[in-house]
């Protein structure tokens, strides 16, 4: 695969990233928009892979959706993870993950409140 094309597979990657830590976060591609002083026609294209953002909307869109904008980038496989992983980076994958949680609507109470319980845990145990 030339060059060009990974680049456009990992920016597909991102934008399917970004769309799908925008519905975690229950909120609409025009939420998101306001949210990040983007226009919703760019933002859908990014959400799609059709554009390469800059790193001001990249950073823009990572600030909206409570992560760092490496962290968006590492999901894109345009970062390696050795190169993101600090202190800042592992905070951000930790309330990432309790916002996913305490945001399913799928769930009930006790089973948020289990899962949370369970994953806590496990950051406690691999802490040691």
């Amino acid at each position: 695969m030339g060059s060009e094309e990974t680049w456009k597979t990992q920016f597909e990657v991102m934008g399917q990233f970004i769309r799908s830590q925008r519905k975690l976060a229950q909120l609409s591609l025009r939420e998101l928009a306001e949210k990040t002083n983007i226009s919703n026609p760019y933002l859908s294209q990014i959400e799609r892979g059709l554009h390469e953002p800059s790193v001001r909307v990249i950073r823009s869109i990572a600030n909206a959706l409570n992560m760092s904008a490496e962290s968006l980038l590492a999901q894109a496989g345009i970062l390696e993870g050795d190169e993101v992983i600090d202190e800042d980076e592992t905070q951000d994958v930790k309330q990432s993950t309790r916002v996913a949680i305490e945001s399913d609507p799928k769930l009930s109470p006790s089973q948020k409140t289990a899962l949370l319980t369970i994953y806590d845990g496990f950051l406690q145990e691999n802490k040691d």
